[in-house]
């Protein structure tokens, strides 16, 4: 069985990953030194390099508590150019959650959309195995977003923002859930409402368990080893 359909993309959008490029012309080499500082990037601009910095900060070994002084270090700005774009530190974090469900949900509902490939309780099992898959291959792809996605980076910030990511699993359970209940009533299960929840519940440890161990080896086991072998077993 295959995790995914060849044409699903798991990349994240481009919205965090390229910022506009700088127009400005490359002053000669004999101009004045005050003509070639390059210009002020504009405010989305920037908001845009600050989650981009974060977020690649938080690939590093011990990442999980980055301060705003280190931010502001590797941007080469002072802590009060962040706080003219974000209002705290939580509201960057902010970003990154918003960017997460962004990309992830929109490949989501392409799958709840997608015309079915085939009939019967297999379109709904297949359809939920890719929608595990995507999220594990998101964080595969995106190794600083994973510490935000199981709350590593989030512990001594704004209690909200552990909330919105545990939100974030349960919409991702219930997606699954939804695709389940019609395979399971299918396959004719005796309870198909509570077999869907379990086998739904199982799938969301499944991913959840698998982006922590991603996280707490240093990025070195990847969540989809052996993944079509495990979601077999599952749906």
């Amino acid at each position: 069985m295959s995790a995914l359909p060849p044409d699903t993309d798991t990349r994240p959008a481009p919205a965090l990953l390229s910022t506009a490029s700088d127009p400005s012309p490359t002053p000669a080499r004999d101009e004045p030194a005050a003509a070639a500082v390059r210009r002020r990037p504009p405010p989305g601009e920037r908001r845009v390099q600050i989650l981009q910095t974060l977020a690649g900060m938080l690939e590093q070994p011990g990442a999980e508590r980055i301060t705003t002084a280190a931010l502001a270090a590797r941007l080469q700005v002072s802590e009060a150019a962040l706080y003219r774009h974000f209002a705290s530190k939580a509201q960057m974090f902010e970003g990154l959650i918003e960017f997460i469900e962004q990309s992830v949900f929109t490949l989501v509902h392409q799958i709840m959309e997608r015309p079915a490939e085939q009939s019967g309780p297999a379109d709904g099992a297949q359809r939920a195995a890719r929608i595990a898959a995507l999220v594990l291959q998101f964080g595969e792809r995106n190794p600083g977003m994973v510490r935000v996605m199981v709350g590593d980076a989030l512990v001594l910030e704004n209690e909200r923002l552990l909330q919105r990511m545990n939100q974030f699993f349960d919409r991702i359970e219930s997606s699954l859930r939804l695709c389940l209940r019609p395979a399971a009533d299918a396959a004719g299960a005796a309870t198909p409402t509570v077999d869907a929840q379990v086998r739904a519940a199982a799938l969301c440890d499944l991913v959840r368990g698998r982006l922590q161990r991603f996280a707490r080896s240093g990025f070195r086991r990847l969540p989809t080893e052996h993944l079509d072998a495990s979601l077999q077993l599952l749906v």
